[in-house]
């Protein structure tokens, strides 16, 4: 059973519809969920019920936040390919991508959501699609490094099929036949997704991209994800070279393409949506379709920057995205609130998006995007206690006017904690749960191996 505790003196930023704050206020957890918050001192009959507290003043207080896209994989191979392009970045990967298994998996999951958690991160969405013959449960490793850290993970079954011999980007040893792909995100479904309250485990269906995965592919996963009630997943209009892609081989641009397979729909969420038109974000609101935003990514690969101010404008679901740590080699999803901002900023103009909007993004926000926003992404009343605790008292943000504005605009904040259903995953800065020294020696030789 989760523990019961006291958060009490902290700057409580709820995240909820009103944007209800507390400059100085208090939370109640027990048994893993919030039943009681509010401004000021806890009332005496609330402290007297929790002699476990947690002493906040000179803190931050958000809901931990909620990454919408990842590659963990990728954790063993950043640092290269640095100057390309995605098309040219993925051809020059997709090597050492082959030789991965459950080992190297294990190992690269382990380091990029340590990593996470230390920036803030409660419920991690892994995009995984690289599935080498006899690499092992690569989905399984996954599960099990969450587990390890005691991390909420919406893990993806991803998959390729369209290979460079058939017109695709993928080098042929990099793919599966279609009725392998299907099978296996059938299989892993099957096997790990726990749709009980307060899970700590999903699995959603993610054929990797149109460049990537037949239209067979594509349609067939839709109907499989529809039919045993998980999410669906892919990337789409992240660059102008898949624009042309779409257009050249389908004759309409990724988003009519997409919806011509099923692929729009309160299920379905896109990473990177930078390519998009009026029509394109108009049809994304009214079918409910949900964006990974990941401006650090976009950044490092050259793809541009997404209009998230015109679709969340549009009632469009937004969260932030790291993305694969081989394109966004820092892995820090608090970071991303910042970003955020600046990218707004660059393309829109300075009102673009403040940095409460850009929290609400990497929250509440993230979880509309994967199905979880009635149990996790503000701190509200029979919400699970996924709580972030930032230290605000270092030279770093000494002086800082507003406390949101400190996480924000400034440095990254170490964590005072980070409560996952109420159980710490980071106290002080470091993990609780797992040791760090070990994960990263073992990310040493994983990557020395696959890379050698």
């Amino acid at each position: 059973m989760a523990p019961s505790m006291l958060i009490e003196g902290g700057h409580v930023v709820t995240v909820d519809a009103a944007g209800t704050e507390h400059a100085r206020g208090w939370i109640a957890v027990r048994d893993g969920r919030i039943i009681a918050l509010g401004e000021g001192a806890a009332p005496s009959d609330v402290r007297d019920a929790f002699p476990d507290r947690i002493d906040a003043s000179g803190a931050l207080v958000t809901p931990g936040l909620v990454n919408t896209h990842h590659h963990l994989y990728q954790w063993l191979t950043r640092g290269m390919a640095q100057d390309a392009i995605l098309f040219d970045w993925l051809v020059a990967l997709y090597p050492t991508w082959a030789r991965i298994d459950a080992d190297s998996v294990g190992a690269a999951a382990a380091g990029a959501m340590a990593v996470l958690a230390r920036s803030g991160c409660t419920t991690v969405a892994d995009h995984h699609y690289v599935f080498p013959r006899g690499a092992g449960d690569l989905v399984g490793a996954i599960v099990h490094e969450a587990d390890d850290l005691g991390l909420r993970l919406t893990a993806t079954r991803g998959s390729m099929d369209l290979g460079e011999s058939d017109g695709g980007l993928p080098p042929d040893f990099a793919v599966e036949t279609t009725d392998d792909a299907l099978a296996a995100s059938a299989a892993a479904v099957t096997r790990y997704h726990d749709a009980s309250p307060g899970s700590m485990v999903h699995v959603a269906i993610a054929p990797c991209s149109p460049f990537s995965v037949t239209s067979d592919l594509l349609r067939e996963s839709a109907t499989l994800a529809r039919d045993l009630g998980a999410r669906l997943h892919t990337h789409g209009s992240e660059t102008v070279e898949e624009a042309a892609f779409c257009q050249e081989r389908f004759g309409l641009g990724p988003t009519d393409y997409l919806e011509d397979l099923g692929w729009l729909g309160a299920d379905v969420w896109m990473a990177h949506c930078v390519h998009m038109s009026d029509h394109d974000v108009a049809r994304f609101a009214d079918t409910g379709t949900g964006v990974a935003h990941c401006p650090s990514s976009n950044a490092r690969l050259a793809a541009g920057i997404s209009p998230v101010r015109a679709m969340v404008d549009a009632g469009v679901p937004v969260g932030l995205g790291v993305d694969g740590a081989a394109s966004n080699e820092h892995g820090r999803l608090g970071g991303e609130i910042r970003q955020a901002v600046l990218a707004a900023r660059l393309r829109d103009g300075a009102g673009a998006m403040s940095v409460r909007d850009s929290l609400r993004l990497a929250t509440i926000g993230g979880a509309r995007v994967l199905g979880r926003e009635a149990e996790i992404g503000s701190l509200e009343p029979g919400k699970l206690a996924d709580i972030a605790v930032w230290e605000l008292g270092a030279v770093e943000h000494a002086g800082i006017a507003d406390p949101v504005a400190a996480l924000g605009l400034g440095s990254l904040p170490v964590l005072r904690r980070l409560l996952v259903h109420g159980r710490d995953v980071v106290a002080d800065g470091r993990l609780v749960r797992a040791d760090e020294a070990a994960i990263a020696r073992r990310v040493v030789a994983e990557g020395q191996r696959l890379r050698g």
